[in-house]
């Protein structure tokens, strides 16, 4: 794991000082060496950054950036890949030879040898760069799920990239524009969608997608070589529950051992929740060491998950750690999100990750997390309590839909209530209503937004956004033949856990130079798990079925079996008491007046509403916040 930064620069205007301070951006990344070079072409100047942290062949071999033998592929890049070792063979029986042990040169001389269909071969989470000699072409390219960031700036004479904001911020010549139709994305959701960012000319590659930068004609093409939708659009496999179940056991058994490829040692982040306790059990499984796990808990009861996670542990042998995490240790912890949460993200689970982070670091360089378990496998209760919504909405006549949205619209428009969630309810039957795809319709009735439209244009002074933005899942239509629940589970795992759930474990373990590696994204569990019956998924009123019939083999039902919690935090109880100030202080007119971004007045019946008790909603809050601590750390110090 590590942070590749660089530039390709048309008007040969950078040099090493400009590199290295982008570089040393990322230190937290990787504080075991550094490395940089800028490539002098005909056509730009090619500067290449890393910072590394030592995994996979900790000797210098391993160090980036680096060049094949011939001098004529150069390569940056950020991740693991778990299969190098069986990759590596097959290069080595056609006659590649190699100088290091490390998966890095594996990439590169795969693509040496197969070009950018290298990809296609790889199990792993990557981001990379490689500059082409011979094709006077640079590739970006990010893994399939998109567990490795990839962020890149365009003007008209440079580009530049980064596994950080931070990095892109520091070269000179980068903009910093804010782009409001994303900063009203912002405010619906908490965090801002791929492709888009906070600013302008500047974007996330999206997962399953590379990009060759032609340097004689400056074009750039992205292309699609691995999406989920072809997946959940094929034919269901024609499997019984219990075949699904040895296949799917094995599927995992695979993906957990190949996420201990190491040559330091790893952990596991254990909540008690059935997906890290099904992935630290078969882990430990048959080995007389006992693997280090990690948890966090708080000391307000209904947020603490600690005691279900020192269960698991007990009964599987585990060398378990756990922190109480007192208020005063989270508050602490806020100051530090703005700089590492480098773009304005408001999941108030950041802080649990980062502390558990931090927690573990202190004993391993990497730690399994279970990101994507319940977007995978039908983890959350809404997918499937959601659908009797769809089908009321779909029984009105398509010819009563829109004057019955017409009709809706007017106490919108009119109505005096202060509790904005009635707003927001009202405008998501308003859009399901005149919903022209399937998708939109279960978009719009089951995302959880925060902020409505309406209260979005009102609140943000620039009056021309554009609200109909939407992330790339909408590139391709699933089939309308497809469950319901396994097109919610489709469009969340492109959307929430790319720009919410894998942001937030990137930044928080990166933060304390910690590798997080997601077994239950490896490509091949994805692609299995989208072809099953969604039966499989929700049985019995129990959701992720399968998941939870092997843990059983591991695990007893009474250990097992208890409400889901979350990963939450007090947000409410914490803007009432110790944040109110801060909220009070980024509230104030003086320094709303200077930031130029929000109305005031409707601004103040927002924070108003809310610690009156019309609005017991504290994300909202906490959403402003994060934007305001982002603004003060990034744009308002500079």
């Amino acid at each position: 794991m590590c942070g590749i930064t660089g530039f390709i620069d048309y008007k040969f205007s950078s040099n090493f000082e400009i590199l290295n301070k982008m570089n040393n951006t990322l230190q937290h990344r990787g504080p075991d060496s550094a490395g940089s070079d800028i490539l002098e072409t005909k056509q730009a100047q090619i500067g290449l950054g890393h910072r590394r942290l030592s995994i996979i062949d900790l000797s210098v071999c391993g160090n980036q950036p680096m060049s094949d033998e011939s001098g004529n592929f150069f390569i940056v890049f950020n991740g693991e890949i778990y299969n190098y070792k069986e990759i590596k063979k097959e290069l080595q029986s056609v006659g590649e030879t190699f100088f290091s042990s490390s998966d890095t040169e594996v990439i590169l001389k795969s693509y040496i040898q197969w070009g950018i269909k290298a990809v296609d071969k790889f199990i792993g989470m990557f981001a990379f760069v490689i500059y082409d000699k011979i094709k006077n072409k640079v590739i970006f390219c990010r893994d399939r799920a998109g567990v490795k960031p990839f962020y890149y700036y365009v003007s008209d004479s440079l580009i530049l990239f980064a596994s950080e904001f931070k990095a892109l911020m520091a070269h000179p010549s980068f903009k910093k524009t804010l782009n409001y139709d994303s900063l009203a994305l912002f405010f619906r959701r908490g965090w801002i969608a791929a492709p888009y960012t906070i600013f302008d000319s500047t974007f996330k590659l999206k997962p399953g997608h590379y990009m060759e930068i032609d340097l004689i004609s400056r074009k750039s093409k992205e292309h699609c070589y691995w999406n989920v939708h072809d997946y959940y659009n094929s034919n269901e496999l024609n499997l019984s529950f219990q075949e699904a179940k040895e296949q799917l056991h094995q599927l995992l058994k695979s993906a957990c051992e190949y996420r201990m490829v190491a040559d330091t040692e790893v952990g596991i982040f254990l909540s008690g929740g059935f997906d890290s306790s099904l992935a630290t059990a078969i882990l430990q499984t048959g080995r007389t060491k006992r693997i280090n796990t990690f948890s966090i808990g708080f000391e307000e009861e209904k947020f603490n998950e600690a005691p279900y996670a020192k269960a698991v542990a007990e009964h599987l042998k585990t060398d378990h750690h756990e922190l109480i995490c007192s208020a005063k240790d989270a508050l602490e912890l806020i100051q530090e999100l703005p700089y590492y949460y480098d773009e304005p993200f408001a999941d108030s689970s950041a802080i649990p990750t980062m502390l558990v982070s931090r927690l573990a670091s202190s004993k391993v360089k990497v730690a399994l997390s279970a990101d994507g378990g319940d977007e995978v496998f039908g983890g959350y209760p809404r997918y499937y309590d959601k659908l009797d919504d769809f089908d009321k909405v779909q029984s009105v006549p398509g010819i009563l839909r829109k004057p019955l949205s017409h009709l809706l619209s007017i106490p919108l428009k009119i109505s005096t209530n202060k509790n904005p969630q009635y707003k927001i309810r009202l405008e998501k039957l308003i859009k399901t209503l005149n919903h022209e795809v399937r998708a939109d319709l279960f978009r719009y009735r089951s995302e959880p937004i925060y902020y409505s439209d309406t209260e979005i244009k009102k609140l943000l002074k620039k009056k021309d956004i554009d609200l109909s933005a939407k992330s790339f899942y909408d590139d391709i239509q699933l089939r309308e033949t497809l469950d319901p629940a396994m097109l919610m589970m489709a469009l969340e795992y492109k959307t929430t856990l790319v720009d919410d759930l894998l942001v937030k474990v990137d930044r928080a373990t990166m933060a304390y130079s910690l590798e997080g590696r997601e077994p239950f994204l490896d490509h091949r569990l994805v692609e299995f798990a989208a072809r099953l019956n969604s039966n499989f998924h929700y049985r019995n009123k129990s959701t992720k079925s399968l998941l939870r019939e092997i843990c059983y083999e591991y695990i007893p039902k009474s250990i097992m079996d208890r409400p889901k919690k979350g990963f939450a935090i007090p947000t409410n109880e914490w803007l009432h008491r110790e944040l109110k100030e801060m909220v009070m202080e980024f509230s104030e007119i003086s320094f709303l007046k200077k930031q130029n971004i929000f109305d005031t007045n409707v601004l103040k019946i927002i924070i108003d509403n809310y610690y009156k008790g019309y609005d017991t909603n504290g994300e909202r809050i906490w959403f402003f916040l994060m934007f305001q601590m982002w603004y003060s750390r990034w744009i308002n110090n500079n």
